[in-house]
C-alpha cells in the first residue's frame, strides 16, 4: 500500500539519520587521526594524503601507550569479573528469594550509583592514602565496582525475574538442590543477560576517567583515558590532536571487537524449548 510504503521509508530515514548522527563524530575521530600533523586543522571530508604519523606517535614504546592500554585492561577485566560473581547471586537471590524489605534493598542498590563521582573522589583519596593504595590497582578497581555492582544487579535482577520458576522446580524434582540447579540450568540459559551486563560493565570500567586520573600519578600506572588527556605535542606551541584522535580509535577498536564477537550470544534466544 502507498501509505505503508511512505511509513517505511520514513522509518527508514530516520534510522539512518540517527546512524549518522552518532557515528559522525567517530567517522570525523578517524579522519582526523588519517591526517599528518600539518593537516589537523584541513576540513576536508577524507585526508589527503593518508598518514599513520600519529599512530605511529601514539605507538612509540618511549610514550607508555601501550602499558596504559595493559592497565585498562586489568581494572575493567577485574571490574567485570568481580561484577558478575557478586551481582549474579546477589541478582538470583533479590529475583527468587521472598524476605523482609527486598524491595528496600533493591532501591538501596540502584541508589548507591546516583551519587557523581566527583562527590565521593576526594574521601576515597583521602583513605587509600592513609591505607598505602595511592597507584595500585585496586585504588581504581574498588571505586569502579561501587558504580558497575549497580548496575549488574539491576540487569541480572530483571532477567532472573523474567526466567520461569518451572527450571528451577523440575530440577529440583530430578533431584537437584536448589544450588545445583542454579549453577546446572539458570546459569546456561542466563548466558544472554551475563554476556550483555559483562559487556555494559567492561565499557563502563574501561571509560572510567575521574577515578583513575584521581588514584594514580605514576605514568606505568594510568590507564588509557588518562594516558589520552595527557598527551602533548612535539613542543609547546604544538596540539596533539591528531595524536588523540588516533590514540581514541585504538581505545575504541577492542570494546567494537568486544560487541561483535558476543553480538551472537548476546541476542540469542537460549532459553527457547527449555520448558517443555
Amino acid at each position: 500500500m502507498p501509505g505503508s510504503a511512505w511509513r517505511t521509508t520514513l522509518r527508514t530515514a530516520g534510522v539512518v539519520a540517527v546512524a549518522a548522527w552518532c557515528l559522525a563524530p567517530f567517522y570525523w575521530m578517524l579522519v582526523s587521526s588519517l591526517r599528518r600533523p600539518a593537516d589537523i586543522f584541513d576540513v576536508s571530508l577524507w585526508p589527503s594524503p593518508v598518514s599513520l604519523t600519529n599512530y605511529a606517535n601514539v605507538l612509540d614504546p618511549s610514550l607508555g601507550f601501550v602499558r596504559s592500554l595493559g592497565n585498562s585492561f586489568v581494572v575493567a577485566g577485574t571490574t567485570t569479573v568481580l561484577a558478575l560473581i557478586v551481582g549474579v547471586t546477589t541478582a538470583y537471590a533479590l529475583a527468587r528469594l521472598d524476605f523482609r524489605f527486598k524491595r528496600l534493598v533493591l532501591t538501596g542498590i540502584i541508589a548507591t550509583s546516583m551519587f557523581p563521582v566527583v562527590s565521593i573522589t576526594i574521601p576515597l583519596l583521602k583513605l587509600f592514602v592513609g591505607i598505602g593504595w595511592i597507584n595500585t590497582y585496586q585504588a581504581m578497581i574498588v571505586p569502579s565496582m561501587s558504580f558497575a555492582l549497580p548496575l549488574a544487579v539491576w540487569n541480572l535482577t530483571s532477567f532472573f525475574r523474567q526466567m520461569p520458576t518451572q527450571l528451577e522446580e523440575s530440577a529440583r524434582v530430578d533431584g537437584c538442590t536448589r544450588g545445583q540447579a542454579f549453577r546446572k540450568v539458570i546459569l546456561p540459559l542466563a548466558a544472554p543477560g551475563l554476556f550483555t551486563t559483562a559487556i555494559l560493565t567492561f565499557v563502563m570500567a574501561w571509560n572510567e576517567f575521574l577515578i583513575a586520573v584521581s588514584m594514580v600519578n605514576k605514568e606505568s600506572m594510568q590507564t588509557a583515558p588518562v594516558a589520552v588527556s595527557k598527551f602533548t605535542g612535539a613542543s609547546q606551541f604544538v596540539a596533539p590532536h591528531g595524536s588523540q584522535m588516533a590514540a581514541g580509535i585504538i581505545v575504541t577498536v577492542p570494546l567494537v571487537i568486544l560487541v561483535l564477537f558476543f553480538q551472537r550470544r548476546i541476542v540469542a534466544g537460549l532459553t527457547a524449548g527449555a520448558v517443555k
